[in-house]
């Protein structure tokens, strides 16, 4: 994953409105009316989000008639979350050290 793309996901979820957008595509696809719903904020501002999301590669649409519906590309989330695995990968050696040293200095 390139440092531009890194850029794009994290600016993406960054914002609370976008994590709930993306909580709420977990159960399938949505409308926008839906998701305006879920929100209680303007259709503009879902709108707006949902731009964000797209172009991130985060979320995908389907035109059905004059109603779009978008869902989640879930390959894009996997690549996010295999690149913060490193850090938790890195966080539980750290822990187990701490543990195995609190182990062996309170005996």
């Amino acid at each position: 994953m390139s440092k531009t793309q890194h850029t794009d996901l994290f600016k993406a979820i960054a914002d609370e409105n976008r994590r709930v957008i993306l909580t709420t595509l977990l159960s399938g696809e949505q409308s926008v009316q839906s998701l305006t719903d879920v929100l209680s904020v303007s259709q503009p501002a879902v709108s707006q989000h949902i731009k964000v999301l797209q172009t991130a590669g985060l979320i995908r649409c389907r035109k059905d008639g004059r109603q779009r519906f978008y869902a989640l590309v879930p390959h894009s989330l996997s690549e996010l979350s295999d690149w913060l695995e490193t850090f938790e990968l890195f966080w539980e050696d750290r822990l187990d050290a701490l543990e195995t040293h609190l182990k062996t200095t309170t005996q």
